[in-house]
């Protein structure tokens, strides 16, 4: 008969290990930004203001499921024992979630509302920004998870 308690330990240690809410969060984000988002521009019945809200309301949802993670990560992260080595890519996971948040999602809502009135907004750079921060964060996501699915530490 297996020994439930060593059983319990190992899946606890398991869970403890940050790779796998890195590897979540990468899916939800890969999966909405890279083929979602693309995709829904390409449907011949969609028009560009109806396709600009959706993406709208969904980056938003997005967005507080990111800071979701990110909470997870960080508490995973440290309970791990895996701080030291983790902390500047969760660090600037962070800042990168911050300035999605604080900046550049408003930014990009309110330049959706103005299309959607019909109105034709200047150029911005706020899209451009926003893609290769999602690129950096897709990254960091993956060298979290996959440092973290390489590390051995003590409390294992």
């Amino acid at each position: 008969m297996p020994d439930v308690n060593k059983t319990l330990k190992e899946y606890a240690g398991r869970l403890k290990n940050p790779a796998w809410i890195s590897f979540t969060w990468f899916g939800m984000t890969a999966g909405i930004s890279l083929l979602e988002t693309p995709v829904k521009f390409t449907a011949p019945t969609v028009t560009r203001e109806v396709a600009l809200d959706v993406g709208r309301v969904v980056f938003a949802a997005l967005n507080k499921a990111e800071f979701m993670a990110l909470i997870v990560l960080l508490i995973l992260v440290r309970v791990s024992g895996r701080a030291a080595r983790l902390i500047l890519a969760c660090s600037a996971l962070a800042l990168i979630q911050i300035a999605q948040a604080a900046w550049l999602l408003p930014e990009l809502s309110e330049r959706t509302q103005l299309i959607v009135e019909g109105i034709e907004p200047s150029a911005s750079p706020a899209h451009a920004i926003f893609s290769v921060l999602q690129l950096v964060k897709l990254a960091l996501l993956l060298y979290i998870g996959f440092t973290s699915m390489t590390l051995t530490t003590r409390r294992d």
